[in-house]
């Protein structure tokens, strides 16, 4: 079995945090009693391209189960778990490329081993793998008949690409998924990104100025764990309705060449590129803290920051200090890429299982559907979201009312008025 890890031998230690996560994942593991039966991706080549995780690990042993060939590689240098890694690879059988800290031939390279099979079916989060098929191999898009999109960045690209007409096969958007969005990017993404900026930085949050760029669903989680915290929040947004949202959730909202100058924490969180440019660095007090949890690391302008800096020193692991010409110090984490990741463990297993969920059900429904569908990005079909509510109702042990056949006739009605 062909595979790239940094150590085999973790393997051991990384199925422990895969059956630790799996004990909160209860949605996945009813999906893989189903899938073991039923085989609904039997033979099926599948490209995962995901962050490679103690969650992701479990929604790849899922699709295995259900009879998919499976591949993994990582969609960030900087969040894949090693043991982990190791432990797909030794335990699981999986084909799996990927090791935390890779430059950028080796993740590209780790793609390239990943869709050596010639995928039929893509798992991305962030497009990477449609993309590379799409430009460097197109020689392979004749055997993709569909694929899934995990996450905001990616479903920016891949609609992109449906616009202009050179998207070549479905792809589902789990992330626009109510069980998804309303939950991965709000509780997860609110709580991991908290966790890694205390985690990298010691920092103690409440007191603070927190800034948070972008007041989308990550936003609104980042905000309102911040918040939780004791910190002061203060919201930066290009949409007037979001805007407006936040200051009702009673956060300030004010441009970010204002917020740059009383910022203690920065976290951006928009899909965008540059939402934190060289003014803004410039104008930071000594001692901002600065990071990114919108997926790509070009939500911060990085070059103006090395630009406008005369030293940088890594001072913690994950944390490097840039003391600007103007003697005041700006703290980047991660290198800018998913501050929850790449200072962090991403976000708790409870909350990926409905996530991941989503894609093992997405999947399944390219394979049954795929010769339906138009080259377009489809949204999770309401049918799906609402099975895996349920399922999470039913793993957490909570029951809910059911309408009685008068509140149907009712709903269902015109006749019946005031």
């Amino acid at each position: 079995m062909d595979y790239d890890v940094k150590d085999i031998k973790l393997a051991d230690q990384g199925k422990l945090k895969i059956d630790w996560a799996e004990a909160t994942m209860p949605v996945l593991r009813l999906i893989r009693k189903r899938f073991q039966k039923e085989k609904p991706l039997k033979s099926m080549r599948v490209t995962a391209c995901l962050h490679v995780t103690t969650e992701t690990a479990n929604l790849a042993i899922t699709l295995k189960a259900g009879g998919a060939d499976v591949r993994l590689c990582a969609s960030n240098p900087l969040s894949t778990q090693d043991d982990v890694a190791a432990a797909l690879a030794h335990h699981e059988e999986i084909p799996t490329f990927a090791i935390k800290g890779e430059d950028n031939k080796t993740y590209y390279k780790h793609i390239e081993s990943a869709i050596e099979h010639r995928p039929q079916v893509t798992m991305d989060d962030g497009a990477d793998v449609v993309s590379l098929i799409h430009s460097k191999r197109k020689d392979l898009l004749k055997y993709v008949i569909g694929g899934t999109e995990e996450t905001t960045t990616g479903v920016i690209r891949l609609r992109s690409m449906a616009n202009r007409k050179v998207l070549k096969f479905p792809v589902i958007s789990v992330n626009d998924a109510e069980t998804k969005h309303l939950f991965d990017n709000r509780y997860g993404t609110g709580q991991s990104t908290i966790d890694g900026i205390v985690r990298g930085t010691n920092r103690l949050v409440c007191g603070s100025v927190f800034v948070v760029a972008g007041y989308g669903w990550c936003g609104r989680g980042v905000a309102m764990r911040a918040k939780g915290l004791g910190a002061d929040v203060v919201v930066t947004e290009v949409d007037s309705v979001k805007a407006l949202e936040a200051v009702m959730d009673g956060f300030r909202v004010m441009p970010m060449a204002e917020a740059a100058k009383i910022g203690d924490f920065f976290v951006t969180v928009t899909g965008n590129l540059k939402v934190i440019r060289g003014e803004h660095f410039a104008a930071m007090k000594d001692g901002a803290i600065v990071s990114n949890s919108g997926h790509f690391n070009v939500e911060l302008d990085i070059p103006a920051l090395e630009k406008l800096s005369k030293k940088r020193l890594l001072v913690r692991p994950g944390v490097e200090q840039f003391t600007l010409k103007n003697g005041r110090r700006v703290s980047l984490l991660g290198e800018g890429r998913l501050v929850n990741l790449a200072l962090a463990e991403g976000h708790p297993s409870s909350v990926m299982d409905m996530s991941f969920a989503n894609q093992a059900l997405g999947a399944e429904y390219i394979v049954k559907n795929h010769k339906m569908l138009e080259k377009q990005v489809y949204p999770v079909p309401p049918v799906i979201d609402k099975e895996i509510a349920r399922l999470k109702l039913v793993g957490m042990g909570i029951n809910v009312d059911k309408l009685t056949k008068e509140q149907e006739k009712y709903l269902a009605s015109w006749e019946m008025g005031t």
